[in-house]
């Protein structure tokens, strides 16, 4: 792909981006896509089969920016006088990722068309949220054979981590169509879930 057709491709995901968010997946038209992103329907075509090879794309595309997570997750020291510090700066950055209003919104679209493409919705979490999981679990199995924490279970762990930040914000952004925490709420999150976490598994 030449960097003319690479820049249209890109530019034809943009727009799809933006208007299955906005619209659904059933909403959606190619004609909207193609006026968004300036190119004729035919172009749309060229680049992308059908409308739901494109949705997938769409969805897949974003798995990539979980990279960044799952580095901050695999880096985190083992000291044990700043364990609680460190999980803090841990779960805020992981609060503010997982919130973000396009992350929340692309997580409504993938779940309300999760029974029409369940293939897809599996592969969006595998590569995503589950890979992020698995490296936490893989941090909290080493600082527990460094003598850090205590986490028999590693998994289980890092389900519990998680849920302990998202399950307020994220459930209040679902249910009532977008985000409703502000900053503050965020820090308050994660101090509180890592404190009730180190309860469990110091």
């Amino acid at each position: 792909m030449d960097s003319r057709s690479a820049r249209k491709h890109q530019g034809i995901l943009d727009a799809a981006t933006t208007v299955f968010l906005d619209k659904g997946y059933s909403g959606t038209s190619m004609d909207d896509i193609a006026r968004l992103a300036a190119v004729s329907k035919q172009t749309v075509y060229k680049h992308f089969a059908d409308k739901e090879k494109l949705f997938a794309e769409v969805v897949l595309a974003t798995t990539d920016r979980i990279d960044a997570m799952v580095d901050l997750v695999a880096d985190v020291p083992a000291e044990a006088d700043a364990l609680e510090e460190n999980l803090t700066r841990l779960a805020r950055r992981f609060l503010a990722t997982l919130t973000q209003p396009q992350v929340l919104q692309l997580r409504r679209l993938i779940i309300a068309n999760a029974d029409a493409f369940p293939e897809l919705g599996a592969a969006w979490y595998e590569q995503g949220f589950e890979r992020v999981l698995a490296t936490l679990a893989a941090t909290f199995r080493r600082l527990t054979d460094q003598g850090v924490l205590g986490a028999g279970d590693p998994m289980l762990a890092a389900h519990h981590f998680a849920g302990l930040l998202l399950w307020i914000p994220v459930n209040q952004a679902m249910f009532h169509g977008g985000a409703r925490h502000t900053d503050a709420e965020l820090d308050h999150y994660a101090a509180a879930g890592v404190r009730a976490f180190l309860a469990a598994y110091r």
